[in-house]
């Protein structure tokens, strides 16, 4: 005698299997744990620029921060929208060189043993389209050497409002906006 699974006992797993699978999507939510991890990595890379310009400034007797104008900023994708209070005039700049035709117009190769980055980085998503801006932002002002970076966060984690909000917290003037630098009301 020959011994088996009905039918039934198939269809009663398959269906278990079907609810268990959908549970764990509604529990991990794996569009927002992907938008997480392109937040985790803006926040990486606003920070390990930021720790390069701050060499830079400490590195150069003469430090040229770009072209830096109370109006003026530069960003990664073409936008309309600024981050900065006072950057109105923009312009994009896709260009990740070190040495000063990047979007942050820094020649990190003059410092003293070569760049700190080998690279500039680039937002992860970097593109505007409807209300989704993911692009980063560089402002400065020359003559008192300030500088200000910017992103936009993309999780419900990290957004304004968020269980581990970085943009209502980090202490510059644009709550919708992640901003790091040594003057952040740029």
């Amino acid at each position: 005698m020959k011994r088996g699974f009905t039918l039934i006992e198939l269809l009663v797993v398959i269906a278990i299997l079907a609810i268990l699978a959908v549970a764990v999507v509604l529990v991990l939510n794996p569009v927002q744990l992907i938008k997480q991890a392109r937040d985790s990595t803006r926040i990486s890379d606003l920070a390990t620029l930021n720790s390069a310009i701050a060499f830079y400034l400490a590195d150069q007797s003469s430090p040229d921060l770009g072209i830096c104008t109370t109006t003026y900023g530069r960003f990664t994708a073409a936008t309309t929208t600024s981050p900065f209070a006072t950057a109105v005039s923009t312009s994009t700049v896709s260009s990740t060189a070190v040495s000063g035709t990047g979007w942050v117009d820094i020649n990190f190769a003059s410092t003293t043993g070569g760049s700190p980055i080998a690279r500039l980085p680039a937002d992860p998503v970097n593109s505007v389209s409807g209300s989704n801006n993911y692009f980063y932002g560089y402002a400065c002002n020359d003559t008192n050497k300030y500088y200000e970076l910017n992103a936009n966060m993309e999780s419900t984690k990290y957004a304004n409002g968020g269980g581990s909000d970085v943009e209502s917290t980090d202490g510059g003037d644009n709550s919708a906006w992640y901003e790091v630098g040594n003057s952040l009301t740029l």
